[in-house]
């Protein structure tokens, strides 16, 4: 047992599947007994109370039969219980019931049997209150300075303080400002009620104030008010405390001073009653509940505070006096006076609340401390620690050698840089065997379509099944599949769910692949990503681990055989090292049906409308890809080079290589930005004009509500004309955002495109390695999907501007300028076109993309032709871009300038 685990003395578990708050626990006397011991009642939502008293044999022991008093089915949920003197005529002690729309007051007695558990204990109605309003919680107290009995004050869920003198119902009240209920409490010294508003400060109204006020039954307009037809609830004193109260409680040193203590979310105010604050602590833990009582020592107060960590805190002010740890998380504590039979006898003292003081005695306990969790697990605890029995044994004292010492460190040392070296650091090869997992993707189309709901123009949209195959080696647990593809492609499901309760299972699961809208996707790579959880001796929970797949869609899913095109307004030429190659043969399900095996021309019809024609060069090692709009050329470009890959790979040839001798199409790419960044712009100031109108009808409903509601109606002043107009301005607004949104979406989709194909250009261009290529699509392509708070640009200037300041950079004055921490939207994309420009410019002259710290130190950059730094102002950069222009032409102009005439636009068409 740890030595700060809360004393088990009595416990029990309420219920079956029974739910509890922190109002459904209370310690009392409720049955008026000789020995003045508490009782303890607990109610729940499902409407039982059960009253215990308990009494175990032994420390820790369960709950006894004879422990159970009483138990009562109420049939409505109890929302808090409460004891005192209620009942008119006598001062006995009272059992309150509140329910959501009745309060109830009970006489608790008992009949003593013969025998112990012949006890009877029953409960009789004494009166009951039918409440109007849906009530929330409630105070109790001698309110008005009544000697001898006590009031009771309900508050309701819309903000109303109910007062009832015992039988009878005295008035009600509407606290001003209302918007959420908080906790209540009475301070009997200042009678006075204390809450917090959902404006976040306490707020502390006097009884008489509320006792002459305006009749909530009877309550008017502001206006009429002022007329004198009622004094105004004025609120006596209000504090702002910046967050959500939990509970309030208040306690007395004495008659002469009290102190308000209030709950937070974060934080514990002690005010004092005028609210002005003793003092406050900030927890570092989310709290659950509290309780302050007063301290042994003179002027101090303790505070029992329970947290969301099963710890229960003791404070004495803000001073943390000790630390427990509980076996549930409390929503209710409680302190009381519980008989003792067995604690005294084995354990001679008792640590209290208070660390200074130790109790000795044999009758009975008190400051048992009693919790409840919201699923029922009540327990009474006391703290204490149990004495330490281990010793440690003597160890022997020999002379260390240090010489010694140093060879062993070495060796150990060698043979970790060695297991470093070979293995890595965290041994992969163990989860990869975990769990096996495959992609199959048909060949074929599905013999019925299962697209559904799609935006396509065609009649008829294909769809392909692919199948995954998960094989487990050893018992794993919560196996979750997610699967993955780029929209507008669209899967018949994308989550499954599997248990591998034994090993050497296998699991087959099929789905449909089809695209949805009418444009193309960046992409044709999809993902399947396995979750899972392996159990382990020390962790029976599992340890948790992921795995994934990647399966790449045929392109015929998304394209058809088209009509050669013999104009096109973007080109790009990819040049090769090795004899061109039949299109028929590197595409066979996109041929035309020709006699000739040489075909050197092929069309490609994308289901979303775009046209791209692919040319291979009789004469020359080349192939050309040309269509109307520049982000259409990258699944052809991509598709004809991995396809060239595998038909060399299947020749034996080793030494294939592509390359791109043109010039940059940067002017293309920059068009696809600004569009993007067009409707961004126009998105935010649709958002602000659609916020604008929502607070425009929500004041005309405010206006035309406070018409409707007077007594005396006055014209409504073409109100209603305005709350129709307003209407339609929002719904219109509404529309132009959720259309602006898939603009957007669409748009950006492209710009992925777009940017795949400049990345594969600059690749080929300067013949980067896969590493290269891997950080230029980690800066240009940092987002799954864009959005208002961050976007595309932002991202990528970012990234691109630190690889110009590190591994692209010429001297140390670049490399100490400091990034923008806060990523926000540009006023424009001059500046992110520029930086682009400047990147291809470097890499041209000779820099290389790396990540490691010694390559991006200044005295190892040396690149061949020298390197412009980075501008530091506009004219700067406008000499940049005047160098760079000869360099990044526009391709249209260059293809009608300088012709290649060994790839004529449709050679071999006409033959």
């Amino acid at each position: 047992m740890s030595l700060f685990k809360a004393r088990d003395w009595w416990s029990t578990i309420l219920g079956d599947k029974e739910e509890f708050d922190q109002g459904c626990l209370c310690l009392a006397n409720v049955d008026n007994s000789g020995n003045g011991q508490d009782k303890i009642i607990v109610g729940s939502f499902m409407g039982y109370l059960r009253i215990f008293s308990p009494h175990p044999a032994k420390t820790g022991d369960g709950a006894q039969a004879e422990d159970l008093l009483l138990e009562v089915d109420l049939r409505d949920p109890v929302l808090q219980v409460e004891v005192g003197k209620f009942v008119s005529g006598t001062e006995m002690l009272h059992l309150a019931v509140l329910h959501s729309r009745k309060l109830c007051v009970y006489s608790v007695s008992g009949t003593l049997g013969n025998v112990e558990h012949g006890n009877q204990y029953q409960m009789k109605l004494m009166y009951e209150h039918n409440l109007q309003r849906t009530a929330c919680n409630m105070t109790y107290g001698s309110f008005g300075g009544i000697k001898g009995r006590d009031l009771i004050c309900i508050q309701s869920m819309d903000g109303m303080l109910m007062v009832f003198e015992q039988e009878s119902y005295a008035f009600g009240r509407f606290l001003p400002g209302f918007l959420l209920p908080g906790p209540l409490a009475y301070s009997s010294r200042t009678d006075s009620f204390i809450t917090v508003s959902s404006c976040r400060q306490v707020e502390s109204y006097k009884y008489q104030v509320l006792a002459f006020a305006t009749d909530a039954d009877k309550r008017q307009e502001t206006e009429q008010q002022k007329l004198g037809s009622g004094k105004r609830l004025v609120v006596d004193w209000t504090l702002n405390i910046g967050e959500q109260a939990l509970d309030i409680c208040i306690v007395s040193f004495n008659q002469s001073a009290s102190s308000v203590f209030v709950l937070g979310e974060r934080n514990f105010f002690c005010l004092k009653d005028n609210g002005q604050i003793r003092f406050m602590k900030k927890l570092d833990w989310s709290p659950s509940c509290f309780l302050p009582y007063c301290s042994v020592s003179e002027g101090t107060i303790n505070t029992l505070i329970a947290n969301h960590n099963n710890m229960l805190h003791i404070y004495q002010d803000v001073t943390l006096k000790w630390a427990t740890q509980l076996p549930h998380i409390p929503v209710a504590v409680r302190v009381g006076c519980l008989q003792l039979s067995y604690l005294c006898q084995k354990w001679k003292c008792v640590l209290l609340f208070s660390t200074q003081k130790l109790l000795y005695r044999k009758s009975d306990l008190k400051g048992v401390i009693v919790t409840l969790s919201d699923d029922g697990h009540l327990q009474c605890s006391y703290l204490g620690t149990d004495p330490s029995l281990f010793q440690a044994p003597n160890v022997e004292s020999r002379e260390l050698n240090y010489d010694e010492l140093d060879v062993e460190m070495k060796e150990l040392q060698k043979i970790i840089k060695d297991i470093n070296k070979s293995q890595g650091v965290w041994p992969m090869t163990e989860r990869e065997d975990d769990l096996n997992v495959s992609v199959v993707v048909s060949p074929n189309f599905d013999s019925v379509s299962q697209a559904t709901d799609v935006e396509v123009g065609t009649d008829l949209v294909p769809s392909v099944t692919v199948k995954v195959t998960l094989q487990n080696r050893v018992i794993l647990q919560k196996a979750k599949l997610s699967v993955y593809v780029q929209p507008p492609l669209e899967l018949t499901c994308d989550q499954f769910t599997f248990e591998f309760m034994t090993p050497d299972l296998t699991r087959t699961v099929s789905f449909s692949v089809y695209l949805k809208r009418s444009y193309t996707p960046s992409e044709l790579e999809g993902n399947a990503v396995v979750s899972y959880s392996r159990p382990t001796d020390r962790n029976p929970d599992g340890i948790p681990r992921v795995i994934q797949c990647k399966f790449r869609l045929p392109l015929k899913l998304i394209c058809l055989p088209g009509q050669p095109s013999k104009t096109a307004s973007h080109k790009i030429t990819i040049d090769t090292n090795k004899s061109p190659v039949s299109l028929l043969s590197l595409f066979p399900g996109f041929a035309s049906q020709s006699d000739d095996d040489q075909v050197n021309v092929m069309g490609f019809h994308f289901l979303g409308g775009a046209r791209v024609t692919l040319l291979a060069s009789k004469t020359s090692q080349r192939y050309r890809i040309q269509s109307e709009q520049f982000e259409d050329l990258w699944l052809i470009t991509n598709e004809l080079i991995l396809r060239l890959q595998e038909y060399f790979e299947k020749q034996g040839v080793k030494d294939f290589a592509c390359s791109f001798s043109g010039s940059m199409p940067l002017q293309e790419y920059f068009e696809l930005i600004d569009h993007h960044f067009e409707l961004r712009i126009n998105g935010e100031k649709l958002e602000e004009l659609l916020s604008e109108r929502a607070v425009q009808f929500r004041a005309i409903q405010r206006r035309l509500l406070a018409r409707f509601k007077d007594k005396t109606p006055a014209p409504l002043q073409h109100l209603d004309t305005l709350l129709d107009g307003t209407y339609k301005q929002v719904i219109a607004l509404a529309d132009a955002v959720e259309e602006n949104q898939g603009n957007l979406f669409q748009s950006f989709t492209r710009l992925k495109s777009a940017t795949h194909l400049v990345i594969l250009l600059i690749g080929l261009w300067q013949k980067l390695s896969a590493d290269q290529v891997a950080i230029l699509e980690a800066a240009f392509l940092p987002l799954q999907e864009d959005t208002q708070e961050l976007g595309w640009e932002e991202t990528v200037d970012a990234a691109i501007s630190h690889l110009l300041k590190t591994c692209l950079s010429k001297s140390s004055k670049e490399q100490a300028l400091n990034l923008n921490s806060q990523l926000n939207i540009p006023k424009d994309t001059s500046q992110l076109k520029k930086h682009i420009t400047l990147l291809c410019d470097r890499l041209a002259k000779g820099g290389r993309l790396c990540l490691s710290t010694d390559a991006a130190a200044p005295q190892t950059m040396v690149m061949p032709g020298g390197c412009t730094t980075i501008p530091e102002s506009d004219l700067e950069e406008r000499s940049v871009e005047q160098d760079s222009t000869e360099l990044f032409t526009n391709r249209r102009h260059l293809t009608a300038e300088t012709p290649r005439p060994e790839v004529s636009p449709l050679q071999g068409v006409s033959e």
